[in-house]
């Protein structure tokens, strides 16, 4: 097991891998019907004693995508719901995950897709489940409650502390569009943390690429804060714009996430292979971008 490791700062990490040209984050949503499917046609089924029902499917699928794709991403972003779901189990299949990215390359950060937000006290709790047990190097955090109670993340400096802003799916302007001092929530919220939160330079902002036109708004307010953007595959989202809109004055600055448009690009035995084409091939786009 990878016990806590020092000398980890998610902040110099994303941007090492921006210096290679790295612009691509493989969302680890491993939905274990989706997993089933596609583990079944594949030589892991020795792993499992022949049962490709066991949810032990998922460690041995996301462990042949991490080494498929380990030297093209920026970051792994494991998505806490597809584990959770499978209780104790779940718990330790995402344990070997990360650790297993810890372990085969330990330049690449992890992600921990969990938006967490609550009272202090709780938040507490959720800084040791998520970074001194599952030793991630960056979370999701969703601002409803505001800086105060979020401060058990924002003071961790070498952590990346990522803040729910304008999200990809088609009801977020439920709230998200709500007018607060004259402009919609999700301008609000990056000017509160572009101005207010980010104390420690590890603050980043999640904006859907299927919100192309308030990603380039929220770009304006931000400066040369990073942004998450989710969306792009299986959702989709506007790749080119995204790019064009969300990078930052150093023509950086962009996580581009894509789930199962990586992840489930085959069915068959090559699932692995395949991972590894549409990463190298989203990430060739996104370079091309930067460049117009």
């Amino acid at each position: 097991m990878v016990k806590k490791m020092a000398d980890r700062n998610f902040m110099e990490m994303i941007q090492k891998k921006w210096s290679e040209g790295k612009f691509v984050c493989v969302g680890l949503d491993s939905d274990i019907d989706k997993v089933r499917e596609t583990i079944s046609f594949s030589k892991f089924l020795n792993f499992l004693d022949g049962n490709s029902q066991s949810i032990y499917a998922i460690w041995h699928f996301n462990k042949a995508i991490i080494e498929s794709t380990k030297d093209l991403v920026c970051a792994y972003k494991p998505n806490i719901a597809f584990y959770e779901a499978h209780g104790l189990d779940g718990r330790d299949i995402l344990e070997k995950t990360i650790n297993y990215i810890h372990s085969v390359c330990p330049d690449v950060p992890v992600i921990l897709d969990a938006k967490r937000g609550d009272i202090g006290n709780t938040n507490a709790g959720y800084v040791k489940g998520s970074f001194d047990d599952l030793i991630a190097d960056a979370i999701t955090l969703h601002p409803y409650l505001g800086q105060e109670s979020l401060q058990p993340f924002l003071k961790l400096k070498d952590k990346g502390c990522i803040i729910l802003c304008r999200t990809s799916n088609p009801g977020a302007g439920e709230f998200q569009d709500l007018i607060v001092d004259g402009i919609p929530l999700y301008q609000y919220v990056a000017k509160r943390v572009s101005n207010f939160w980010n104390k420690n330079g590890n603050c980043l902002l999640v904006v859907g690429a299927t919100y192309i036109e308030e990603l380039r708004q929220v770009r304006e307010i931000v400066g040369d804060m990073p942004i998450l953007i989710p969306g792009i595959g299986a959702q989709g989202g506007d790749l080119e714009k995204s790019v064009l809109y969300g990078k930052d004055s150093h023509n950086q600055g962009i996580i581009i996430n894509s789930s199962r448009g990586i992840i489930f690009a085959s069915k068959g035995p090559d699932f692995a292979q395949a991972a590894r084409e549409e990463t190298q091939k989203l990430n060739d786009q996104i370079v091309q971008y930067l460049q117009m």
